[in-house]
């Protein structure tokens, strides 16, 4: 097992401390099944070499560009189910 360090934000590492608590898991543990899960949602790829540039269709442009709110968007992004 390597040991490591790592720097989070104060309320990140609060409520990790929490989830350890509650769950009687060490700190340590809570860390390792978020990155057990990370793994899980992305996992790697091989195929590197194939990669090519995504091209917008036109069906897919939204005029109303400027005014979307990609915040929400990308959050919402992030939390779909794959």
């Amino acid at each position: 097992m390597i040991k490591t360090q790592i720097q989070i934000p104060d309320q990140l590492y609060h409520q990790a401390k929490a989830i350890a608590q509650q769950r009687e898991w060490s700190f340590a543990e809570v860390v390792r099944r978020g990155i057990e899960h990370m793994a899980m949602m992305y996992p790697l790829t091989t195929d590197q070499n194939d990669w090519q540039l995504p091209v917008l269709k036109e069906s897919a442009f939204n005029p109303n560009f400027d005014h979307l709110d990609l915040k929400a968007l990308s959050a919402k992004d992030e939390l779909r189910p794959f």
